[in-house]
């Protein structure tokens, strides 16, 4: 093919990426209202899954009410200055929405435009990649919504400046959302890494030795980025960010072992 038949072709996948979106997004929108009251303001509802839950798991760890968070304060709204503001966020939502939704059919079409590249030896070591990819897409996603989305929300929503009473928070619609949206496909990215160590591991850029070796300093980062990403001072909420991202890293240090173990193993025997 030439380069101009390659552009057609990624084109062409692009096209149907994007009518798989606006497919998803249209439904939730026509749901809009629903998804807004359950689903967008789901982490600021005192009614919400994961508050109940993460209490009951704090008393079951007896760690005392370590892990339940203050209820959200009475009237808490969303602020709006904009004429265009509610229509032009339920547009985002749709379409944040309809990617998320849509995440595994567009990853297919990925693979589809990469595939007819990848030698017989890549094809045979790359099987599953959709499920894999998808899987860990959607657990990080699912972490971000229902654990760091309430402890962040959480921790802001009761955090206040001052005593006099001199500032009056009211936090607009168009930031709760994007501090949302980053939250759900950041962890969902973040979740990515043991992938991500396979794929690097296979083109020969990282190997299980340099991840042992500078473990101590992964740790030393993972912490920061949890301390960083959690708003909340107490260490248990530090705790919940940092001990899932320590076990995404020592999953790929296992991942990176087994394919290095692999490739070494395949060169000896064409020796």
């Amino acid at each position: 093919m030439t380069f101009i038949d390659h552009l057609e072709e990624l084109r062409g996948h692009i096209i149907r990426s994007v009518l798989a979106i606006l497919v998803a997004a249209i439904v939730i929108f026509i749901k809009i209202d629903w998804v807004f009251d359950n689903i967008v303001m789901g982490p600021v509802r005192n009614n919400f899954v994961s508050y109940k839950y993460m209490c009951g798991l704090s008393h079951w760890l007896h760690i005392g009410d370590a892990l339940c968070m203050p209820p959200i304060p009475e009237g808490y709204k969303l602020l709006g200055n904009t004429v265009s503001g509610p229509f032009m966020s339920a547009i985002q939502i749709g379409v944040i929405g309809g990617f998320i939704a849509a995440f595994p059919y567009i990853f297919w079409e990925f693979w589809k435009f990469v595939k007819p590249a990848l030698s017989p030896k890549e094809l045979k070591y790359s099987r599953n990649a959709i499920f894999f990819v998808s899987i860990f897409f959607f657990l990080g996603a699912a972490f971000g919504y229902f654990v760091l989305g309430p402890f962040t929300f959480n921790f802001l929503a009761n955090f206040n400046l001052g005593t006099a009473n001199m500032y009056e928070y009211k936090p607009a619609l168009d930031d709760y959302i994007d501090n949302l949206v980053n939250i759900i496909l950041g962890c969902g990215i973040a979740f990515e890494l043991p992938i991500l160590a396979y794929v690097l591991t296979k083109i020969g850029l990282i190997t299980p030795a340099f991840l042992t070796n500078y473990r101590k300093y992964a740790y030393v980062v993972i912490l920061v980025v949890a301390a960083v990403i959690t708003p909340s001072p107490d260490w248990t909420s530090q705790m919940i960010v940092f001990l899932p991202l320590l076990f995404l890293y020592e999953l790929s240090v296992i991942v990176s072992k087994r394919v290095y173990k692999r490739d070494q193993a395949e060169q000896d025997n064409w020796q």
